[in-house]
């Protein structure tokens, strides 16, 4: 099965990468396969359906019915905005906008910082397709000083599109730093950092968050920008040129009805189109100028876009509109993915295209006033028809900024550029399109009997509304050059040369009533006249472009077809699939050779791009290394690996599909019509190089000369869903493309024996039709055996199938099968007096395919679709035996789909035989079973039908489980009925659900006559009914188990359990440090020594302690103190070691693939981030890690690493109601959920197994269930610990939440809204809540967060659901974790109510197990096995006492070794849950860290919950004394003297600007930038040690209803400033200072420099939380006008930090207040005229600096003054005058 590629241009970003997985599923399911005759290469028959034999005549049909594309999907895009650092710009007050689309959102604004801290988190949900959304463009911009009434002005922005993101591992950036650049200044350079996590999320994909760890790390931000692997740090500014020069081909359009009237008035006969073209990439749109009226616009435009390369957006969208008045309309769009025309590698280029055609696709050309198709031509799902053909290049420049003529906007222009000559193209060739409809069948009945006929278009040709004009070089041909003329001597023969005549096309086959095949479909009665079409059309000369491809493309199939036989083989079990993948190799290096060879031949040609011969080079290298690597992995290929080495392969598919996909168009791509009556109904697309004829045969396309059977689907949005699964059409067609003069042989691929039938009498002419003389008769048969996994199309969640089946023009049903998923016709169907058309031997090789359908039988309406499946019958011809090999033809499996899904599969076989001279007598005869009479229902013949042995099916029933109510009432009585092959057993009835929902006989059987092959088990039906009232049974749900294989009892191995209990096989020693692994510790000897082996861990210990002094000279050990640690030590300590896990195994992947590559290349050279790991590798040494006890923390949910606890008991999901139309078979729906039933299996061959049943200990009513325990109610303590949630959805207006916990168990529910946590989105919660709970009634927890609202109801934000009682009955032992040390006392105390001798002891009686036995010298042996361990324990007055413990939870850690029954025991741990919300399924809505105990109330009880609760932040106080000041600038001028001077003053805060903002006194009068101070700044602050944050509460706003708690980094901001009186006061410069980590300050002003405030990475740093006390001096720095930070002073500071204990012990004053006060500072006398000082300035201001502006404005004011005056006056005055007073 093929990929669609006519999905041409939809094939962009990753809405490819849905369609590629699909076609890896379908292709796993293996649809066809070649044979060849290498031993390696030979494809092997199988169970699922492969059909071999696919000969040269007839090519694969595609089963995808669907198009993928256009169809909405849920998306959610969440950014979080941690912080931002280097802002440009003076004390700014930045807001960053997260803008994606059309949708903006902002943080909350931070003052006077340029490291603005916000920590905060968006989440945005769009429902569009996926194109729409991956070419959103997501914006980051940050804004200096927004508010309500001003927009604010832009510091700079970051762009990207959505669809980068998804690209991403993860679909996602995890703490990567945007860089901002100003998009109104490219010569401006960076203008700062914003940190972020993007993750985008479409609904089914698990994002794996990062493990939320202390985010001590420094932040490299090189080294860790926000872009994708490979993208260069430093991206330049560049241009992109778009040339728009013409265009052709447009649809002829009659927009207005204005435009006949005129018409009809004036007789003017204008083209009604103004055509402009509009461009739009990264965010900007460009477009040309209008073309009044003109189907054929000549541009001649340049567009020019300003954008960074390489960009971060992939996509540039063309499109042509027509412009009018009302509103303009697209006619057609094209998409030019920028990774297709462009390579990064190192002999790669810039992007480049053309000129050249790009074809573009779209609605019906016809044109209708109201087009249902617009969206096609947006560029939504898969065009239906030629649009129109663009002339366009593009090209680009990297900018050089530093040059002064550069415009540095970055604004779309456009330009005109000059005309561009007709052959830059390529020169035009006159092709023929030839096509004749063998055989159309299987016509939808809806559309009505009215006449049918078939169109078929290429371009702008054969489509009857256009008319065709020939283009102007047709004069020139006879006068072709010497290459042309050789090339017509030696493919055509002398007259059809002369006799080209100038033929009409004929693209349409004449219309024709069609006839009723069966109550769904009609056909054509083409019978033996076959209708033909041909088109001659004139494009541009670019074949080599599709030959290329072509090539590609077909090395890629024989890939895809290989592998797929591989992992057939694999899934089948076969033996030897390492030789069929070496095969496979072989072969795709052969391939790659072959194109090298062929692409090489083709040099000269007119109308070759720059991006041909780029592309041209780059296929060549690319195929080279791809053979290569294929040949030395060919040699490496060995039974283990042929795992590793498929994925390798697959890479090698994708690169070769991707390299296939050829950017620049040529001759545009067929369409075919079914049109009804005048009216189109279906079509078809095919892509132009698929059928392109060539004389070599590799470059031929893969359906060029062959019979090819098309399925044609409905048009546009109606073709989603239901509606377009339906076939419209099935057509077997026959398609031939290639130049004129190649015509020679373009019938040769048609099935022989036909005579043509002219219009014309030249000997060149083609035929309208063929008429067949040979046909050969057959008869059909098909063995329908069963089916599984079928469609739930009823509301009972089941389904009536009956099967269809659909041969040339016949069809037949198979009987109906009420109320079942899983039905077994077991039914021979045959057909009688099958013509078809050909000759024997070609149909031999290649018969038609058979189509079959499933529906549901509804009893009343039209039956149900349920899928689709094709398969290729066996033939035999009359003269053959029929025998083995090939007969009787094996049952096989084959794929059902319905739309894009797959929805089950069917086992069935299927025979062609020819019925010859003698009639029917020469059939092999039928011979069925004898035991059955069905009547005139003939069952599947002796040889064909499985062999069957009798089974046993054995079955636990425990209980069912969350039944939901059916038909409004609840289910009362229900029994489970369990049917297989026809047998079946009934459960006990459960006489009250809700009193006791378990069964009470637990286990039942059956025999059953199961096939021998395992693969062709049928499948195990498990229903639940209710027992009502009066004997009525209700159907509640029903599961199909498809697979008994898990349930198939092997008996173990003899030999493998005989152990002599005298060898003692492995020893563990426990005195370890859990840092290291311990499986190096475990040694496992030959089984028949007797040795001890004590492993011995001290020596690694020593050397690593030795190593750690030499090196700890500036590092302070951190000696642990017992009593501060507590639980929240323990659990920091592990998520550190989880984090580095998960590193080391990201580096070990990425290395093992590394190490792959470097096996492919050959010891090529290593690229990759070798030396930089090294360097980090080296350092880690340095911070050892104090030895602390750890817990597990898993980063999923638990039961994922413990196959979900049904090591016995197994749950199986109850379904009830119809399936969802869109959703593949294999997510839960959770709608039809209706409950679980619990329960097992067990099947094996009758003849009872021996070894059970010497057991005498045995129950015989348990069968093979034994050691199970009882299913009475259990009483539990339920212990749940919360620790906290992360990434929550946000649930209010502003972005925030507030939540809380809620847990519900059976009729207990807890909710703990008082204490919900006010706007967070990563509470900590630090909660146990005890909850009683009887199993089996309460067995599932539901833990849910909800969201606190003032008003109204708390709304959910998202809640998981833990089955408990599977994890209580688990032999994992998941009641409750085992610690990894005992202690008695402190933070690791025991929680288990039994010690570890006491759970070792009660697992191996339940095992029965010899032992344990306690021996001297700190040995324990279980069975055969011995472990070691310490024998001491120290209690909380530190004595010591000899104690077993530790022996005993030796054995338990290592469990899994013992023999027979080890399995690996629960660890205690913390498991991560993703939270979910009912309404939006599929997405997770946050995660919630938690864990579980379990204690039976029948045994002693536990001892008080562990204390959890989130540690309380500490008290402290900060003191920073400001002494002196050195060295600032100068501002201001003197007014005397005109000497620049300053009046400084230092401003400092910790928390935050509006907190706790403290300012020195100001030293006046500055000239040598001195300031003396002696001036205390008092912060009092709590600090969160483990986290190092300072947390502060206050309100949000005014109206906010409750104090927030935020968590900020500690980090104190010290400026300073020149006080000015009248106007603002003037910035100078600032220090950060993290007092975590800040650079030790310098002995004296003059050793104080710039670089300690820029180059961290070199200074030597403290922390004042160890230090306490610092002095020193450190540098003032601020940015100049260019951006350059600049030394603006220094200041001489102390840093005192207190507890709030000791504080308030030695209180002090701020400022120089008592207590403990500061001596005034000692100022030069200059500063004692403070008093006059604002008087001088007054004087300076007026009589100096501003003297000519104080003039102007009292010249300004006097002249005011008079005309007040005069206007005062006036009035009077006028008066006065008037009455001549």
């Amino acid at each position: 099965m093929k990929r669609s590629k006519h999905r041409g241009h939809k094939e962009d970003k990753s809405g490819d990468e849905p369609a590629i997985l699909e076609t890896e599923d379908l292709d796993r399911q293996g649809m066809f396969m070649g044979g060849g005759k290498d031993p390696d290469t030979i494809s092997v028959a199988s169970v699922t359906a492969v059909t071999t034999n696919v000969s040269n005549k007839r090519s694969k049909p595609d089963i995808k019915m669907e198009p993928s594309s256009g169809r909405p999907v849920d998306y959610q895009v969440s950014v979080t905005v941690v912080e931002a650092r280097q802002l440009v710009g003076l004390n700014m007050d930045p807001v960053v906008c997260v803008e994606i689309g059309e949708d903006k959102k902002y943080t909350s604004m931070k003052e006077s910082t340029n490291c603005p801290y916000y920590n905060e988190y968006f989440v945005f949900d769009f429902h569009v397709p996926p194109d729409v959304m991956f070419d959103k463009i997501l914006r980051l911009s940050v804004i200096h000083s927004k508010n309500l009434l001003r927009s604010g002005t832009m510091v700079g922005t970051f762009k990207m599109d959505v669809g980068t993101v998804y690209a991403q591992p993860e679909h996602q950036f995890y703490h990567k730093w945007a860089v901002l650049s100003d998009p109104d200044d490219i010569t401006a350079g960076c203008k700062g950092y914003v940190k972020c996590d993007i993750a985008v999320v479409a609904k089914g994909d698990n994002i794996k968050t990062p493990h939320k760890a202390n985010e001590s790390d420094e932040d490299d931000i090189e080294g860790n920008l926000l872009l994708p692997e490979g993208v260069p740090a430093e991206r330049q500014w560049a241009r992109y040129y778009l040339k728009i020069y013409r265009a052709e081909g447009l649809p002829r359009m009659n927009t207005s009805i204005m435009a006949n009237v005129k018409k009809a008035f004036i007789g003017e006969n204008k083209d009604l189109v103004d055509p402009y073209v509009q461009v739009q990439f990264a965010g900007q749109k460009g477009k040309t100028s209008v073309q009044k009226s003109c189907y054929e616009p000549i541009w001649n435009e340049q567009i020019v876009f300003t954008e960074m390369f390489p960009p971060l957006c992939k996509r540039i969208k063309l499109q042509l509109r027509d412009s009018d008045k009302v509103n303009d309309v697209a006619i057609g769009t094209h998409f030019l993915d920028l990774r297709k025309i462009s390579n990064d590698g190192d002999k790669g280029f810039l992007p480049t295209l053309g000129p050249a055609w790009v074809n573009m696709y779209g609605s019906t050309r016809n044109y209708t006033l109201m087009d249902e198709y617009q969206e096609l031509n947006d560029g939504l799902g898969e065009g239906v028809s030629f649009r129109a053909r663009l002339l366009i290049s593009l090209g680009m420049e990297i900018l050089d900024t530093s040059s002064p003529d550069i415009t540095s906007s970055t604004e779309v222009q456009v330009e005109g550029v000059p005309n561009i000559s007709e052959s830059s193209t390529g020169k035009i060739e006159e092709f023929f399109l030839f096509g004749s409809f063998l055989e159309a069948t299987m016509i939808d009945r809806k559309i009505g009997d009215k006449p049918i006929n078939f169109e078929v278009t290429i371009g702008y040709y054969g489509n009857e509304n256009d008319i065709v004009i020939k283009p102007k070089t047709k004069g020139k041909k006879g006068g072709g050059d010497d290459e042309e003329e050789t090339e017509l001597i030696h493919n055509s023969s002398e007259e059809e040369m002369e006799d080209d005549g100038d033929l009409t096309s004929v693209a349409t086959t004449p219309p024709m009533k069609p006839v009723i095949t069966d109550r769904n479909y009609f056909h054509l009665p083409y019978f033996e006249r076959k209708p033909c079409i041909y088109i001659k059309s004139w494009w541009q000369d670019q074949r080599r472009r599709l030959y290329n491809a072509n090539i590609i493309d077909n090395v890629a199939d024989k890939l895809e077809d290989g592998l797929n036989d591989v992992q057939e083989i694999i899934k089948t079990e076969k033996a030897y699939p390492e030789r069929r993948l070496r095969g496979v190799l072989e072969e795709l290096s052969h391939g790659c050779n072959q194109f090298i060879s062929l692409a090489n031949k083709d040099q000269n040609q007119s109308g070759k791009t720059k991006l041909d011969r780029e592309r041209l080079k780059l296929c060549m290298s690319e195929m080279e290394t791809i053979g290569q690597q294929a040949k030395a992995m060919r040699s490496q290929v060995k039974k283990s690996t042929v795992r590793d080495k498929i994925k390798l392969a697959q890479n090698f598919l994708h690169k070769l599909r991707f390299m296939a996909d050829e950017p620049q168009h040529s001759v545009p791509d067929i369409f075919i019509w079914m049109i009804s009556n005048g009216k189109r109904i279906a079509y078809a697309r095919v892509p132009s190089k698929d059928i392109l004829y060539s004389n070599v045969e590799d470059e031929t396309g893969k359906d060029c000369n062959k019979v090819k059977t098309i399925f044609l689907r409905i048009p546009g949005k109606k073709g989603f869903g239901p509606a377009g699964w339906t076939v419209q059409a099935k057509i077997e067609i026959y398609l031939w493309l290639g130049l004129t003069k190649q015509r020679k042989d373009y019938l040769c691929g048609l099935p022989n024996g036909f005579e043509e039938n002219k219009l014309s009498l030249g000997p060149s002419a083609p035929p309208i039709s063929l008429t067949y003389m040979m046909k050969q008769i057959f008869q059909l048969r098909v063995h329908m055996y069963q089916a599984r996994s079928l469609f739930a199309a009823d509301s009972t969640g089941l389904s009536d199938p009956f099967a269809r089946v659909f041969f040339s023009t016949q069809s037949q049903v198979t009987e109906v099968l009420a109320e079942t998923l899983c039905p077994t016709w077991d039914q021979l169907l045959v057909f009688e007096n099958v013509e078809l058309f050909g000759e024997a031997t070609e149909l031999r090789d290649d018969p038609p395919i058979i189509v079959i359908e499933l529906y549901d039988q509804d009893t009343v309406g039209k039956a149900d679709f349920m899928g689709r499946t094709f398969a290729k019958p066996v033939v035999k011809m009359a003269d053959e035996h029929y025998g083995p090999p090939r007969f009787p033809p094996q049952l096989e499996y084959y794929q059902i789909y319905r739309g894009n899904c797959t929805a089950g599969e069917m086992l069935a076989a299927f025979e062609l035989l020819q019925i010859g001279p003698n009639g029917r007598a020469d059939l092999p005869p039928i011979d069925g079973p004898t035991d059955m009479d069905r009547g005139p229902i003939l069952p599947v013949p002796l040889g064909i039908r499985p062999v069957l042995s009798k089974y046993r099916i054995e079955v636990l029933f425990w209980g069912l489980r969350d039944l939901k109510r059916v038909n409004l009432a609840q289910v009362d009585r229900p029994r489970v009925d369990i049917e297989c092959a026809g047998k079946g057993v009934q459960s006990a009835l459960i006489p009250n659900y809700r009193k006791n929902p378990n069964f009470s006989t637990l286990v039942k059987w059956f025999e059953v006559d199961l096939p021998e092959n395992e693969l062709l088990h049928p499948p195990l039906n498990i229903r639940v009914v209710d027992c009502r009232a009066f004997g009525r049974y209700t159907l509640v749900g029903s599961h199909a188990v498809t697979s008994l294989r898990k349930f198939i009892h092997r008996p173990s191995d003899k030999q493998a359990n005989n152990w002599s209990a005298t060898e003692e096989i492995v020893v563990v020693s426990m005195d370890q440090e859990p840092g290291f692994k311990k499986m190096d510790t475990v040694v496992k000897l030959d089984s028949c020594s007797d040795a001890v082996v004590k492993v011995e861990d001290d020596e690694k210990d020593g050397k690593g302690k030795k190593k750690k002094r030499k090196k700890g000279d500036d590092i302070e050990e951190e000696e642990l103190d017992e009593s501060m640690l507590d639980w929240w030590s323990k659990y920091f300590a592990s998520i550190e070691t989880l984090t580095e896990a998960l590193k080391a195994q990201e580096a070990a992947l990425s290395d093992s693939e590394e190490k792959d590559d470097m096996d492919l290349a050959d010891g090529g050279t290593k690229k990759g981030k070798g030396k930089k790991d090294k360097k980090k590798s080296s350092d880690a040494p340095e911070r050892r890690k104090p030895k602390l006890d750890e817990l597990k923390v898993y980063p999923k949910e638990l039961e994922n690493d413990y196959e979900y606890f049904e090591d016995w008991l197994h749950t199986f999901n109850l379904f009830r109601g119809k399936g969802g139309d869109d959703d593949d078979q294999n997510v839960v729906d959770e709608d039809r959920l209706i409950g679980k039933f619990k329960g097992s299996m067990c099947v094996y061959k009758v003849p009872p197994l021996d070894d059970f049943s010497r057991d005498m200990s045995m129950d015989s009513s348990m069968g093979m269930f034994q050691n199970i325990p009882h299913n009475d109610p259990v009483n539990v303590l339920v212990r749940i610990y919360v620790i906290r949630a992360t990434d929550l959805h946000p649930a209010d207006i502003n972005g925030k939440a507030d939540p809380y916990i809620a847990i519900k168990l059976g009729k207990n529910e807890i909710k703990d809204k008082e204490n919900y946590i006010s706007k967070q989105l990563n509470p900590l919660f630090g909660k146990s809540f005890d909850v009683e709970a009887t199993f089996p009634m309460d067995s599932t927890l539901t833990v849910s967060i909800y969201d606190w609202d003032l008003v109204g109801t708390d709304d959910l934000i998202g809640e998981t659901k833990i089955d408990l009682e599977n994890r209580y009955y688990s032999k994992h032992r998941a009641t409750c974790g085992i610690a990894s040390n005992y202690a008695i006392h402190g933070y690791n105390v025991w929680r288990d109510p039994m010690k570890p001798t006491q759970i070792l002891a009660k697992m191996c009686k339940d095992g029965k197990l010899d032992g344990p036995h306690y021996g001297p010298g700190g040995r324990v042996k279980v069975e055969n096995r011995v472990f070691m361990g310490p024998t001491e324990i120290e209690d909380e007055n530190g004595l010591k006492r000899k104690t077993d413990e530790h022996l005993a939870l030796s054995v338990l850690k290592h469990w899994e070794e013992i023999p027979r029954v080890g399995c690996k025991l629960v660890p205690e741990h913390v498991e991560t849950r993703p939270l979910h919300h009912p309404d939006k399924p599929g997405i997770e809505q946050g995660r919630i860290e938690m864990w579980v105990d379990m204690f039976p109330k029948d045994m002693t009880a536990p001892g008080p919950a562990l204390d959890i609760s989130p540690r309380k932040p500490k008290k402290f106080e900060l003191r920073v004394i400001i002494w002196n000041t050195d060295e600032v600038v100068l501002e201001d001028d003197d007014i005397f003297t005109g000497e620049k001077s300053s009046d400084i003053f230092v401003r400092g805060w910790l928390k935050g600007q509006q907190e706790d903002k403290q300012d020195t006194d100001v030293h006046y009068h500055s000239i040598t930038g001195e300031g003396n101070f002696n001036w205390r700044f008092v912060f009092p602050f709590d600090y969160l040690m483990a986290e190092e944050k300072i947390v502060i509460s206050k309100k949000d706003s005014m109206f906010a209803w409750d104090e927030t708690e935020y968590k900020i980094p500690a980090r104190l901001s010290i400026q300073v400033w020149d006080a000015d009186h009248f106007s603002a006061d003037d910035f100078l410069g600032a220090i950060e200072l993290d007092l975590n980590r800040f650079p030790r300050g310098a002995k004296t002003a003059k050793q104080c420099t710039m670089e300690m405030a820029t180059d961290e990475a070199d200074m030597p740093m403290v922390s004042i939380f160890k230090q306490k006390r610092i002095k020193g001096w450190w540098p003032f720095v601020a940015r100049d006008e260019n951006d350059e930070l600049e030394l603006t002073g220094k200041v001489e500071a102390e840093l005192h930090l207190l507890t709030g204990e000791e504080a308030e012990k030695s209180p002090a004053g701020e400022g120089r207040n008592e207590p403990d006060p500061l001596e005034k500072p000692n100022r030069p006398d200059i500063a004692l005229l403070w008093f006059l000082i604002p008087f001088k300035a007054a004087k300076h201001l007026v009589c100096d600096q501003y003297r000519w502006l104080t003039i102007k404005i009292i010249t300004a004011l006097l002249l005011l003054a008079i005309l007040a005056l005069f206007l005062y006056n006036m009035p009077g005055y006028m008066v006065k005058k008037m009455l001549g007073a």
